[in-house]
């Protein structure tokens, strides 16, 4: 099976697709972010807490303005009675689609399958997609382990703040956290920054080190 080669800075496939809310096409979602997220199988262990985890973080979702997609090579009759044993079993309802793509032209156009993994199945693939739809991350898991639905957010929360803010963000950064700003292009620049750091509203360590405080985050 040929798999496209689907990188950040590409802008997403288009496609429409059957899924457990009826027909979805990806275009249906601009202006908004998309998590789309491939999964392994339905009625599998791992999937399952995945499925309840994303259903849960759903509001967190939608606060940030992002419609979450979830897709296997699985029947729409195959979801239905999935989701639908999910909420007989635990009280959850799983709120966002599941598409249907039983032919595999979904998961093709976006890589998901990874053939020495599986040929049969995709593995855990998470694509961010932004309002202009196009893919700005990319997040792949193997078929063993379960996806943190915390650092989906997080990522989430993060690409939205460069957009907004023009800033970088380090490495564990959190929604609310002092973020980074990009260094200074030119020599010219550089001594700007070293000479005048606090009329920019920076914390600066190094003249290419230098943090900005981020407004608070909304409840």
């Amino acid at each position: 099976m040929n798999e496209s080669c689907l990188n950040i800075g590409d802008q997403a496939p288009a496609f429409t697709a059957a899924t457990t809310f009826g027909p979805v096409s990806l275009s249906d979602y601009q202006g908004k972010w998309v998590i789309l997220f491939s999964h392994p199988g339905d009625f599998t262990p791992v999937c399952t807490t995945e499925f309840i985890a994303f259903a849960k973080a759903q509001p967190q979702f939608e606060a940030l303005n992002a419609q979450l997609l979830g897709l296997s090579i699985d029947s729409s009759a195959s979801h239905l009675a999935w989701v639908y044993a999910i909420y007989a079993a635990t009280g959850v309802q799983v709120p966002f689609p599941v598409i249907a793509d039983r032919d595999g032209s979904i998961a093709r156009l976006y890589g998901m399958i990874a053939p020495n993994a599986s040929t049969q199945e995709t593995v855990r693939n998470v694509f961010f997609i932004d309002p202009e739809q196009t893919v700005r991350a990319i997040l792949v898991y193997p078929l063993t382990n379960g996806r943190s639905i915390p650092e989906i957010l997080r990522l989430l929360a993060a690409l939205q703040a460069t957009d907004q803010d023009h800033v970088v963000t380090p490495a564990n950064w959190q929604p609310g956290q002092p973020a980074m700003v990009p260094p200074p292009k030119t020599y010219e620049g550089l001594l700007e920054r070293q000479a005048k750091p606090n009329p920019q509203g920076l914390e600066c360590r190094d003249w290419y080190l230098c943090y900005r405080q981020m407004p608070p985050t909304q409840d």
